[in-house]
């Protein structure tokens, strides 16, 4: 049987006009990892989503030990995969991407008809589920109902305050402030809902990322108030093309962003960093699946910092609505980052790099020649 990388011709004719693609390239075009382990327990064979998953190519991948690629795994899974005739299904399970700790699904199917032979496949919990995520959204559409009613007494709260503070002594006005300061908090927590419960899209058009993300990072450094005391280095491709977005959608996904990277490595080092990365990976079978059909997603950015990264029984959960690790976070910040990229035919995902100290969130875009 022969190895390497499970890769089907570009050239796969058209179902209508010839013959059904062939089961490898079938294979190449999954957006979920796909490995062939042998009798040994060795990689024989992987797709691109593999090579994309584990972050290096079929060459390095093809030969290692499935445990020594991905481990070390929990002992329970271990065992299992030491007996090579079990099927096995394993959910939120904890592997090794490089130098990265990632959660995955796994199933490791035998092939009967060659014995020892097993594929396993891996699917990644922090990449969005279109119809989980779609529900997740809705979930949130009966606090956007209610909205307009709340915000409605919320005005005349603060007109009483204003009033009543014209009418107190010096000493007392503190108070009238402070009704006045937390009505107007509350007031932005339901523009934030209703933002995310909006279901408008704004038009998309070709945009240069690199604008954006430099307008981004000098709107931070704007209201900074130690702009010159945190280090932003850039490491651009400078031959991407352009990315198929909604720009001001885009430049508010990258200061949200880059100012959560900007407090978390403020609050955890003393030399805080940040790095805004892009790169081309068409070749790694990003995409996402809207309105039943695969978007290529080859642009990529990142955005890494060297905090201390978020709580681990938070990281499976972090673009859920009302999830913060900030004593004082709302949780509606990386919620309403998931949605405007998404409204983009994007992708958002986080990565903790345990051994190197890093946080990464990696946004997969449309590029707009390939869209358009």
């Amino acid at each position: 049987m022969p190895t390497g990388a499970l890769t089907g011709s570009l050239d796969t004719p058209d179902p209508v006009d010839g013959p059904a693609p062939d089961a490898r390239a079938q294979l190449a075009g999954l957006i979920f990892a796909v490995l062939l382990i042998d009798r040994d327990g060795r990689i024989a064979e992987v797709n691109h989503a593999a090579e994309s998953l584990l972050g290096t190519s079929a060459s390095r991948i093809v030969g290692a030990g499935l445990a020594e690629r991905i481990g070390p795994l929990d002992e329970r899974v271990a065992a299992r995969l030491r007996e090579t005739d079990e099927a096995l299904v394993a959910r939120d399970l904890a592997i090794m991407a490089g130098e990265s700790e990632i959660r995955v699904n796994m199933t490791v199917s035998p092939l009967g008809t060659f014995p020892g032979w097993r594929v396993v496949t891996l699917s990644e919990i922090g990449h969005e589920d279109p119809v989980h995520k779609q529900g997740g959204d809705a979930m949130l559409s009966a606090p956007t109902v209610l909205a307009h009613e709340i915000k409605n007494p919320l005005a005349a709260i603060r007109g009483a305050g204003q009033l009543v503070a014209r009418k107190l002594p010096d000493g007392d006005k503190k108070l009238a402030r402070m009704i006045t300061d937390e009505v107007d908090r509350i007031a932005r927590l339901i523009d934030r809902m209703q933002q995310l419960g909006s279901t408008r899209t704004g038009p998309v058009g070709p945009c240069n990322p690199h604008e954006a993300i430099r307008a981004a990072i000098a709107t931070m450094r704007a209201v900074d108030a130690d702009p010159e005391a945190l280090d932003i280095r850039e490491e651009f491709d400078p031959s991407l093309p352009p990315v198929l977005v909604n720009r001001d959608a885009l430049e508010q996904v990258l200061i949200n962003l880059v100012s959560n990277a900007r407090e978390a490595a403020r609050g955890g080092t003393a030399s805080p960093s940040i790095v805004v990365q892009t790169r081309f990976v068409g070749g790694l079978a990003f995409s996402a699946i809207r309105e039943g059909k695969a978007v290529p997603l080859p642009i990529e950015i990142t955005v890494t910092d060297n905090g201390p990264g978020i709580p681990p029984e938070l990281r499976d959960h972090v673009f859920e609505p009302f999830v913060s690790s900030k004593p004082s976070g709302q949780g509606l910040g990386l919620s309403l980052v998931r949605k405007l990229v998404r409204d983009m035919n994007g992708n958002i995902s986080h990565e903790r790099d345990i051994r190197a100290g890093l946080t990464h969130f990696r946004l997969h875009l449309p590029q707009a020649r390939q869209a358009s």
